[in-house]
């Protein structure tokens, strides 16, 4: 078969009865998210896409996909591309509402502060502008990019003073004609040239907190020619073909995903026919085919290579196959031609059990979510009967050519990223240690001698301007252990920086197995002058049962009273993913003061507040180096 983006031929095909089981989810009550979102994970025409839509529109309740409101704002006609972006951000975990301004209204609902979209205060907009929006000529005499920018500035910051969302800006697909052919990049007043400039500055000069959505390499894809049609922009003011709806939408929905932290965090590589050519456990080592030698054999290198390059960006590796451990471990052993060895995989699992309980056995021993896994695997059956007992995994089909597996998995978007940075690099490395402690863990009976054997060193310090890209990253990602699960953009972060009301702190840790770089964020703000709230407290669940959390108790009442506060209050705001911290507050000596509608509210009184032990070293970027509880 054809490979064809368009199509989302990473996505199971749709069932035949896709519209019998919306109107059935139609008819039901109660939470009907989940299921909405399985109708999701398959490849979706437009008109599917629209029908998932209205069922979505119809549901009271759609737990568990988490609420995001987008503002949608364009130069074209974006009727047909709401609803499409509504349904593929089930896919994702995310129950969109859609506030779509009114057409050719852009600069209108940048400037004017109660505009439709400015007074909606949605979570992000997306600028859905294609050249025409911007002051470009076919041919002039010089560059035309500086203007156009100058343009997109006007209406970004328009919404950045007014809204407090954080913006998407679309790159600009290059016109499929070109006036000056192959000199047409070179002729700085030619359109073709222009636009190139455009996204050049737009790559180069990156905003903070802005995220971009790669239009012209997604265009480039599927070729200029296919992603363009004049007739139905001149009919109908559509912005490209609309055959090309579903995979537009696809990518608008996957990086509203990684916004809210939906990306998955692990790929899971089965290995007979996967990353080798063949049976081992039959074949043998000399019977597999890989690397240099044949079209199959290269096909399969790449695959690894393909793991490696992932790992390297943070995208923590595992083995699930049915085989014998030690036969299925042969090949990273000896072959000469495995790019991949036993010390990349952070869990190697390879027995009989069905691959579904390996997954659920991979995440829990990375301390991970199942819905953090994606599963590559040559075998249908398998990939059935994982995406039938857990939905929430990635599974992408992959077609029969092994040559075409990288593109199919890189394709389906799983580790889309909406911001990198350093932590994100160490991340593999990160829960391979994690996994290293789990071990120590195991083999010392001992907790608190275990505790004391990491050799752990915290370091708090104030939210700044080089940690700000991670302390957004993880208030928008981080749903485990989060007690109010209140999002804020880097503009918003940035704020409370500058803002003397708020205290801030950054929690980092390392210890003798590593650095885990940033694990924990707390913000508290000041409600009187003897009064502190817990606005923001989570952290990564990776360092859970280690004293970290208290540790950092004792941080933020050092500083409350060095503020003169004599009240920490906090919340536990209750969600489908946080019920592990249900006890956070009353475990470390908070008391119950309300519940009004499961929401509880916590005091802590700081006259009596004694610090909490933890074999923990501190480090207090705020001061000097000092040590904690038991360490002092």
């Amino acid at each position: 078969m054809t490979w064809d983006r368009a199509k989302l031929p990473w996505l199971p095909a749709a069932p035949a009865d896709f519209r019998a089981r919306c109107k059935a989810v139609d008819a039901q009550d109660g939470p009907c998210g989940g299921a909405l979102q399985r109708l999701a994970t398959h490849a979706l025409s437009g008109n599917q896409l629209n029908r998932l839509a209205t069922s979505l529109g119809r549901v009271a309740n759609a737990t568990p996909l988490a609420p995001f409101r987008l503002g949608l704002l364009s130069n074209a006609t974006t009727s047909f591309i709401g609803p499409a972006v509504v349904a593929s951000a089930a896919r994702h975990g995310l129950a969109v509402e859609l506030v779509e301004a009114p057409f050719g209204q852009e600069m209108q609902q940048a400037l004017d502060p109660a505009s439709l979209l400015n007074a909606a205060k949605p979570d992000a907009i997306l600028l859905a502008l294609d050249h025409r929006a911007y002051p470009f000529l076919a041919l002039a005499e010089t560059d035309q990019s500086p203007a156009a920018l100058d343009h997109l500035d006007t209406i970004r910051e328009g919404l950045a003073a007014h809204s407090g969302a954080a913006i998407i800006v679309q790159t600009l697909t290059e016109p499929s004609e070109a006036l000056f052919g192959s000199l047409e990049p070179r002729v700085a007043g030619a359109l073709g040239a222009s636009v190139l400039a455009f996204n050049q500055h737009l790559a180069q000069h990156p905003r903070p907190g802005e995220l971009s959505l790669d239009v012209a390499g997604l265009a480039r894809s599927v070729g200029l020619d296919r992603w363009h049609d004049p007739a139905q922009w001149h009919l109908a003011k559509l912005p490209f073909a609309q055959e090309m709806l579903p995979l537009y939408a696809e990518h608008v929905a996957r990086l509203l995903g990684a916004l809210r932290g939906k990306s998955k965090k692990c790929l899971v590589l089965d290995l007979d026919n996967t990353c080798w050519g063949g049976v081992i456990g039959d074949d043998g080592m000399e019977g597999v085919e890989l690397g240099q030698g044949s079209a199959a054999g290269e096909a399969f290198a790449a695959v690894q290579k393909l793991a490696l390059t992932l790992r390297d960006r943070g995208v923590v590796l595992a083995v699930c196959s049915k085989n014998e451990e030690e036969i299925a471990r042969q090949p990273f052993q000896e072959h000469p031609e495995m790019a991949l060895k036993e010390a990349h995989i952070a869990v190697f699992m390879a027995n009989w059990q069905d691959k579904a309980s390996n997954l659920e056995a991979i995440a829990k021993a990375l301390n991970i979510g199942v819905d953090a896994l994606v599963l590559l695997d040559d075998n249908p059956a398998e990939r059935a009967q994982v995406r039938g007992v857990l939905p929430m995994v990635g599974v992408p089909e992959l077609p029969r050519d092994p040559a075409l597996y990288p593109r199919a998995l890189l394709a389906g978007g799983y580790f889309e990223a909406a911001a990198f940075t350093g932590d994100d690099r160490m991340r593999a490395e990160q829960y391979q240690s994690n996994a290293k402690r789990a071990q120590l863990q195991g083999s010392v009976r001992d907790l608190d001698a275990y505790l004391r054997s990491l050799e752990m060193v915290v370091h708090f310090a104030p939210f700044d301007a080089v940690g700000r890209p991670r302390i957004t990253q993880l208030i928008n990602k981080t749903n485990q252990f989060n007690l109010t699960t209140r999002r804020y953009t880097e503009a918003e972060v940035t704020a409370m920086e500058a803002d003397s009301s708020c205290f801030t702190l950054q929690v980092r840790l390392r210890d003798t197995f590593g650095d885990n770089g940033m694990i924990s964020e707390v913000v508290c703000r000041t409600i009187d002058p003897t009064t502190w709230d817990i606005d923001v407290w989570l952290m990564s669940c990776r360092v859970l049962g280690r004293g970290v959390e208290k540790v950092t108790l004792n941080e933020v009442v050092k500083h409350a009273r060095a503020a003169g506060v004599a009240t920490l209050r906090g919340c536990y705001i209750p969600t489908a993913k946080n019920k592990l911290v249900a006890a956070h507050y009353p475990n470390l000596g908070f008391s119950l003061v309300d519940e009004v509608e499961e929401t509880t509210r916590w005091e802590l009184a700081l006259d009596s507040y004694a610090p909490h032990a933890a074999p923990i070293v501190i480090e207090d970027g705020f001061d000097s180096p000092r040590s904690s509880g038991a360490e002092r």
